[in-house]
């Protein structure tokens, strides 16, 4: 199983990948805004993309919309503290593969990896 985590804060994205390491989950790349996604994702084609949606410059949904551009049957997870309304609609447009909120379970991010 290989990802790559999009987060903007670099300590989230540092125990997030120490805890996949943990899990012998194998992290390609690390970025922090959504272009950093697609060129993560355009190079590596990990099995699954961690993608956090509010980020500086770029935001998770430009990151979204275009690695399904690349691929429209890439998994992508978003993990986010948005709730509102106009993001869920947007979500549901786009349609990632899972959706966690903020502040997630580390424990069920492994046991969506292990059903992936």
């Amino acid at each position: 199983m290989t990802t790559a985590i999009v987060i903007d804060d670099v300590d989230t994205v540092d125990v997030f990948c120490e805890y996949l390491d943990l899990k012998n989950i194998q992290v390609l790349g690390r970025g922090h805004n959504g272009k950093s996604a697609v060129e993560l994702y355009e190079k590596y084609r990990p099995d699954v993309v961690f993608l956090d949606l509010m980020m500086p410059e770029y935001d998770g949904f430009y990151g979204l919309e275009n690695i399904r551009k690349v691929n429209p049957d890439s998994k992508v997870v978003i993990i986010t503290a948005d709730l509102r309304d106009d993001t869920a609609k947007r979500l549901s447009d786009l349609k990632p593969n899972r959706v966690f909120i903020k502040p997630y379970d580390i424990d069920k991010i492994t046991q969506l990896l292990e059903k992936i």
